[in-house]
C-alpha cells in the first residue's frame, strides 16, 4: 500500500479526483426506546443505484486513501443536502488512515462547509482483513474520540471483528452482525450469544446496535432483551440518495408486544 505524504499537516493522497463516480444510499438506525431514528448509515452506491461492490471493485491500493476520504465528504454533503437532522454513521477502513489527524482534514473541511457538527458523526470500523497493527487501530480510535467523533465496531461477532479487539480498543458502540440476529427469536444458541454479548457491552458502557433485523419476531425478541437500537430491512431498506422514514405503527408493533 502506498504511503501518504503531508504538506502543512494535510494528507496529500487523501484528496483529488477519482477515475469513477459514485453516490450514497442511507439506511436508518432506529432507537425504539424513544421511537425515533437515531442515525443513518451512509452506504456506497453507483450513480444509478448500483451495488456497493460495483464501486468497491474499482478501488485499488493507489486509490484507497482518496476513496475513503471521498466517501466521507460525499456522505456529509449529501446528508446535509437531504436535510438530515439525526446523526450520520460513516464506514471507514483502518488501512486507509495513515495518520488520523492529517487524513481527517478533508472530512473536517466538508463538515465545516455545510455546518455539520462533529458530535453528529459516527465512524464505523469495517475490516475486510485481519487487524495486523492493533496499535495503529487503537491510535485511530483514540484520536477520533479526542476530536469529538463516536466510533462503532461494525460486524461484531464475526470475521475479524471479534471479542479480542475489545482488549485494546475503546469504541462507543458495537454493531452485532446479522449472523447473530437472524432467527434469534427461535434460535436458542443465538439468544445465549447475544444476551451474553449485550450484558458484557453494557457492563463496559458500550452501546449496542442489532444489524440485519428483518422480521417483527426478531425485533420483538431483541427489544424485550434490552437491545433497543436496530437496523435492517424490517424497518427500511437503504434509500438511494434519500432518507427513509419509519412509520409510527412499526415502532408500536415492536414495543407494544
Amino acid at each position: 500500500m502506498s504511503n501518504c505524504y503531508f504538506i502543512k499537516g494535510e494528507c496529500q493522497n487523501c484528496e483529488g479526483e477519482l477515475p469513477f463516480a459514485f453516490s450514497m444510499a442511507f439506511q436508518p438506525i432506529v432507537e425504539l426506546a424513544e421511537q425515533r431514528i437515531d442515525a443513518y448509515e451512509a452506504l456506497v452506491r453507483g450513480t444509478s443505484g448500483e451495488s456497493a461492490w460495483a464501486i468497491l471493485s474499482q478501488v485499488d491500493e493507489e486509490l484507497l486513501y482518496r476513496f475513503d476520504q471521498a466517501c466521507r465528504v460525499r456522505a456529509i454533503e449529501m446528508a446535509s443536502q437531504l436535510g438530515m437532522t439525526s446523526r450520520l454513521s460513516i464506514n471507514f477502513l483502518p488501512n486507509a488512515v495513515y495518520e488520523p489527524r492529517a487524513c481527517i482534514q478533508a472530512t473536517l473541511k466538508a463538515a465545516n462547509r455545510v455546518n455539520w457538527s462533529l458530535d453528529r458523526l459516527i465512524f464505523e470500523i469495517t475490516e475486510g482483513e485481519s487487524v495486523t497493527d492493533r496499535d495503529h487501530l487503537r491510535h485511530i480510535v483514540e484520536e477520533y474520540r479526542e476530536m469529538g467523533f463516536e466510533v462503532a465496531l461494525d460486524d461484531f461477532g464475526t470475521g475479524y471483528a471479534n471479542l479480542d479487539l475489545l482488549t485494546t480498543l475503546t469504541p462507543h458502540h458495537l454493531k452485532l452482525d446479522r449472523v447473530l440476529i437472524t432467527d434469534i427469536d427461535s434460535d436458542e444458541r443465538r439468544q445465549h450469544l447475544v444476551a451474553s454479548t449485550v450484558k458484557m457491552a453494557y457492563a463496559m458502557n458500550l452501546g449496542v446496535v442489532a444489524e440485519g433485523v428483518e422480521t417483527l419476531e426478531e425485533a420483538r425478541w431483541l427489544y424485550a432483551h434490552g437491545v433497543t437500537r436496530h437496523q435492517g430491512y424490517f424497518y427500511a431498506k437503504p434509500g438511494f440518495e434519500s432518507l427513509p422514514e419509519i412509520d409510527d405503527s412499526v415502532y408500536k408493533a415492536v414495543t407494544a408486544h
